[in-house]
């Protein structure tokens, strides 16, 4: 089958995993409102069907590197877009809990493959001076399955059987997804690694705009990086990628300690506390949506233009300073029309910076400083990372909430925004502007140790 050339077709089809994996995470926030009347769920059986998704997350995020080193980038994305169709289709139709558990973690997996596979695959496929921007294009997409969930939450919300056509819609883009892979590139560098030298270079002169140059130089790099033998776990924990781990892993779970997940889930509680009714929430929901997408074209527009670790630090700066204002007017003025109004301004602000670098920089991240003989491994950890600290965020923040209350519960995440700021300027790699072999011998320089010489033992 003849593949696609354009380049905004490979990235946009490239990316699209990603509305599927934004899409499945929001759109129970609106169906558990109806699901758990419909199936008489209790508060514990509700938790199950919200955090199930993050459990398969965990578990396809670790499997991936196995099948991506093994089967490749493009027929994982296949298998991934059929994972979320089934999962869709299923949990829509779901006659009770346990079946509905069931077809959530299914969803799940996908999320977990798209997380893991998605960044290496956009950082491959695209040339050095783009890799900030079409890598952010995944995080584009989430936050646009996210406003799509959102909006349809809001559009079936008068339906009995609304919750079924929530979840299952996903199965549209999914369908979308598995055609639009059929005509998507491999990866150059996989191709290498599997000896196709010269399917290799066609994708490269596709992505580089016929530069016969550039493609020569970026093929040599490849195919000297590509001798290296495939690592396991031993070698992706050993000196010479340490640096690399450290900012993986580093990134990965700053993302969810920093709060994100718990002050976007508290949104429509402080939207409520203005004064508005529930309907006038929702559309504020979608509000959210619609910054969180805007902010993430910002981001795409200075992902090459800013250093990586600048960005993380100025965005934990930004979400420490919104949060110390959340933080002062419920300590010092909680329950006047005042402090619920600067509240929400100071969710709004907390919300953008979060969205124009933490969230969009982290994959980025993942997705290229990984050395390519471990690649597949180390972006599988960190995803599944990922999301074991948002599954620990989640179940924590009531009992933080409940002993602490909402305005120490700011506080104290302000103060990871802090230790964020630090441990990223300390430790963590910069990659902008590099090409993936330039940073894998960054990681020479900065191990002091030779990276090929060390994944051979």
């Amino acid at each position: 089958m003849k593949k696609v050339t354009n380049n905004g077709f490979i990235y946009t089809f490239g990316a699209l995993g990603g509305l599927l994996f934004g899409y499945d995470i929001a759109s129970v926030s609106g169906a558990i409102l109806f699901i758990q009347k419909q199936l008489n769920l209790g508060p514990w059986e509700q938790g199950w069907v919200v955090s199930s998704v993050l459990i398969g997350a965990i578990l396809g995020a670790l499997a991936t590197s196995k099948f991506l080193d093994t089967y490749g980038r493009r027929k994982l994305l296949i298998w991934a877009s059929v994972i979320f169709f089934i999962g869709a289709i299923t949990s829509g139709f779901a006659p009770n809990f346990e079946i509905l558990v069931g077809t959530r973690v299914i969803l799940g997996i996908g999320v977990g493959i798209t997380s893991a596979l998605i960044p290496a695959y956009l950082h491959e496929l695209a040339p050095k001076s783009m890799h900030g921007a079409v890598a952010t294009m995944f995080q584009l997409m989430i936050m646009i399955g996210i406003l799509l969930a959102y909006i349809l939450n809001y559009s079936f919300a008068h339906m009995y059987t609304g919750w079924r056509w929530m979840l299952g819609f996903a199965a549209l883009p999914a369908a979308i997804l598995f055609f639009g892979a059929l005509f998507l590139p491999e990866s150059p560098r996989f191709l290498v690694k599997i000896g196709k030298l010269d399917e290799a270079k066609e994708v490269l002169m596709d992505t580089n705009k016929h530069d016969v140059k550039a493609v020569d130089t970026a093929l040599t790099e490849i195919t000297e990086t590509a001798k290296q033998p495939v690592g396991g776990w031993k070698e992706l924990f050993g000196k010479g990628v340490r640096p690399a781990l450290i900012t993986g892993l580093g990134v990965a779970i700053f993302q969810q300690v920093i709060g994100s997940n718990s002050v976007i889930f508290y949104a429509p509680t402080i939207f409520t506390d203005v004064g508005w009714g529930v309907i006038a929430a929702l559309l504020a929901h979608i509000g959210i949506g619609v910054v969180n997408v805007i902010v993430t074209v910002v981001a795409m527009l200075l992902m090459d233009k800013v250093d990586r670790k600048k960005m993380l630090e100025f965005g934990a700066a930004g979400m420490g300073l919104s949060l110390v204002v959340m933080y002062t007017v419920l300590k010092f003025d909680n329950g006047s029309h005042v402090a619920a109004i600067v509240s929400a301004l100071a969710l709004t602000v907390y919300i953008a910076f979060y969205a124009t670098t933490w969230a969009p920089v982290t994959w980025v991240l993942i997705g290229e400083v990984f050395p390519l003989n471990i690649r597949g491994l180390g972006t599988s950890l960190c995803s599944a990372t990922n999301w074991l600290a948002d599954m620990v965020v989640s179940l924590t923040f009531p009992m933080m909430l409940s002993s602490w209350g909402l305005d120490n519960a700011f506080l104290f995440y302000a103060i990871i925004c802090g230790i964020a700021i630090w441990v990223c300027h300390s430790k963590f790699l910069e990659t902008r502007g590099k090409s993936l072999e330039e940073i894998e011998l960054d990681l020479h320089k900065a191990s002091g140790e030779d990276v090929a010489t060390d994944t051979t033992k």
